[in-house]
């Protein structure tokens, strides 16, 4: 089980400051947060040290690269254990396809989200990554049709 990590004020502006962009000086965030800048370095340091930052990552948009189909897949387990869900997820981890995945509650086990250039080559991952899977039971596909609301980390949620 994941370890909480004991957070004060300073720490969480940290956060809240460092997730709308990662990029931001030390002198800004010292600014912002009302810390020194050697401060604000030891925290980020510590937050990364302690896993409550564990990745410092850049939010592309899709559609100022190639043109890619967004595929929701449903999977449904044959069996179910902590084992399989791990090499499930480990699976997934290693194909570019996939850009997000959840363990969900309800009829599904898996919410899986593929983007890819084509129906063809989603095509080819299903039957690679999903069919060839022995514990899948099954798995329905989800089109999306068009984006309605897309995550922004300096605004948050934005109508599309």
């Amino acid at each position: 089980m994941t370890e909480i990590v004991e957070l004060d004020s300073f720490d969480r502006r940290l956060i809240d400051e460092v997730r709308l962009d990662n990029l931001q000086p030390a002198r800004e965030l010292a600014a912002k947060v009302g810390l020194s800048e050697s401060a604000v370095l030891r925290r980020l340091r510590r937050l990364r040290a302690e896993k409550v930052i564990v990745a410092d990552i850049a939010v592309v948009d899709p559609r100022r690269l190639a043109p890619a189909i967004t595929i929701h897949v449903l999977v449904e387990f044959e069996r179910h254990n902590l084992k399989a869900e791990q090499a499930f997820a480990e699976k997934l981890s290693r194909h570019r396809e996939v850009v997000g995945a959840w363990n969900v509650t309800g009829r599904t086990d898996f919410l899986v989200t593929c983007s890819v250039p084509s129906l063809v080559a989603f095509q080819q991952f299903a039957d690679a990554v999903l069919a060839a899977d022995e514990n899948i039971r099954s798995f329905e596909t989800l089109v999306s049709l068009r984006e309605i609301v897309r995550f922004d980390p300096m605004r948050g949620g934005e109508a599309v």
